[in-house]
C-alpha cells in the first residue's frame, strides 16, 4: 500500500483547440497522506480547478500520471476507474450540483446507490450524514427549498456519506457569507480528523486557505510552496 492516499507525478496538461496547444500544467508532483489537509491558491484562471479534476479522474493527463490508494488511474478501464475514484474520492463544489428533482436525503445517497448498495441501508446512511451536517430536519426537502448554506452542507454530506480516503473541494466555500463558510470547513476538517481522510481544497480564500495544515500556490503552470 503506498504512502500517500492520493499521488501526482509529473503531471501536465495541454489543451488544444484551433490548432494551438495551451499548456496549463507542468510538472506538478504532490503527495497527500492520511490525516492531512492542503489548500491550493492561485489567480483565476491559473489552472487550480484543472489540476483538480485531473486528482479526481475527471480529466485524463497530457503527461505523468494520477494514483489513488498506490493505483494509477491509467491503468484502470474507465468503469473501474469511475468505481476507484467512487470507492475512495469524495468530490465537493462551488456550486452543490444537488438533483432538483430529489429530496436532500436521496440526493446524499446516491453515491452509495450507485455503488449498488440496498436502498434503504443507503437513505439510512444518508440521514444520518444530514443530521451530522445539522440537516436532520431537512430530509425530505428538495435542494429548491433549502437555503444556500443548507444546499451546501447537503453537499457536503453527500461528498462525506462513502467516507471516502480523500476529500476534492473546488471553492467550497466560493458562494457562501464568511460565517457560513466557516461553518462548512469546519465539517470539513471535522471528517478528516474523524476518519483519518485527507482535503485537497482549492480556494481563493487566503483565510481559509491559512487553516490547512499545507498551503501551495499555483503560478505559470507550475506548483510553489
Amino acid at each position: 500500500m503506498s504512502e500517500f492516499i492520493l499521488e501526482a507525478r509529473a503531471l501536465g496538461k495541454v489543451f488544444q483547440g484551433g490548432g494551438l496547444e495551451v499548456p496549463v500544467l507542468h510538472d506538478i508532483n504532490l503527495g497527500i497522506a492520511a490525516g492531512t489537509t492542503l489548500a491550493i491558491v492561485g489567480a483565476s484562471g491559473s489552472g487550480k480547478s484543472t489540476l483538480l479534476h485531473l486528482l479526481g479522474g475527471l480529466d485524463a493527463p497530457s503527461s505523468g500520471q494520477v494514483l489513488i490508494q498506490g493505483q494509477p488511474l491509467a491503468d484502470l478501464s474507465e468503469a473501474t476507474r469511475g468505481d476507484w475514484r467512487n470507492q475512495h474520492l469524495g468530490f465537493v463544489y462551488q456550486f452543490h450540483h444537488l438533483l432538483p428533482e430529489f429530496s436532500a436525503q436521496e440526493n446524499v445517497a446516491m453515491p452509495l446507490l450507485i455503488r449498488r448498495q440496498e436502498r434503504a441501508a443507503a437513505l439510512a446512511e444518508a440521514a444520518q450524514a444530514l443530521v451530522a451536517v445539522g440537516l436532520g430536519h431537512r430530509l425530505a426537502h428538495r435542494p429548491g427549498e433549502l437555503s444556500g448554506g443548507e444546499r451546501q452542507r447537503a453537499a457536503i454530506a453527500r461528498a462525506l456519506v462513502s467516507r471516502p480516503a480523500c476529500i476534492l473541494a473546488d471553492e467550497p466555500t466560493g458562494n457562501l457569507d464568511s460565517q457560513t463558510a466557516g461553518v462548512v470547513f469546519d465539517l470539513l476538517l471535522e471528517h478528516v480528523e474523524r476518519q483519518g481522510a485527507s482535503l485537497v481544497m482549492v480556494t481563493h480564500d487566503r483565510d481559509l486557505a491559512a487553516r490547512a495544515m499545507r498551503q501551495v500556490e499555483l503560478k505559470d503552470g507550475g506548483l510553489t510552496g
